[in-house]
């Protein structure tokens, strides 16, 4: 901001460098870019991951069914896993034995978790499975898939502000090393005569 503040002050000063004005307009370009297609890449990287992942919940629930499953009793604690979000989602549920009937009217027994806290037999809750009664994850739900939408376009806008104003300071840098390059030239050619009484006469 400061340098876009110059290149409105410095537009007429006799000390001003072309570094300053080419600077100060990439200041300006790199704001513009910033306000412009930030935005616009979250808003497509948004509705484009929206999209797909509202499909990924429309076909979870096509393939997926909620049924009823029935406890037949209380099972023992599961084998230790080594995967921490399925060992989060096991300590959270209780494994049971347990009867359901799949879609396809066929009578199911097996051992899952169910989100019981002290599941005794007889007592219900709901389970996901295929068509043939086969157990699935529970599907992603909208609203969680629309969180995901909404901070991968941010991230995608982020990532662009970033972007820019990486490439923005990388020029500046460059220029900078360029112009401590000249000064060290014209250092050089004055140096050995600088101070001296009578220099250039």
């Amino acid at each position: 901001m400061r340098a876009i503040g110059g290149l409105w002050r410095w537009r007429h000063n006799p000390l001003r460098r072309t570094t300053d004005l080419v600077e100060a307009w990439m200041a300006l370009a790199a704001i513009l870019l910033i306000l412009v297609t930030g935005p616009l890449i979250g808003t497509v990287v948004g509705t484009a991951a929206h999209s797909a992942l509202q499909e990924s919940v429309r076909e979870q629930l096509r393939a997926g069914h909620e049924v009823t499953a029935t406890v037949v009793r209380r099972l023992g604690r599961s084998p230790l896993d080594p995967d921490p979000e399925t060992s989060s989602a096991r300590d959270a549920h209780n494994r049971v034995l347990a009867d359901w009937t799949a879609p396809d009217g066929t009578a199911q027994r097996g051992s899952v978790l169910a989100g019981l806290k002290t599941p005794r037999p007889g007592d219900h809750f709901a389970l996901w499975t295929d068509v043939h009664g086969r157990m699935l994850n529970r599907p992603l739900d909208a609203a969680t898939a629309t969180t995901h939408a909404v901070l991968a376009g941010f991230g995608a806008a982020a990532a662009t502000v970033g972007l820019v104003e990486a490439g923005r300071r990388l020029v500046v840098w460059r220029m900078v090393r360029r112009r401590y390059a000249r000064w060290d030239q014209a250092w050089e050619k004055a140096g050995p005569d600088w101070g001296r009484t009578g220099t250039g006469s």
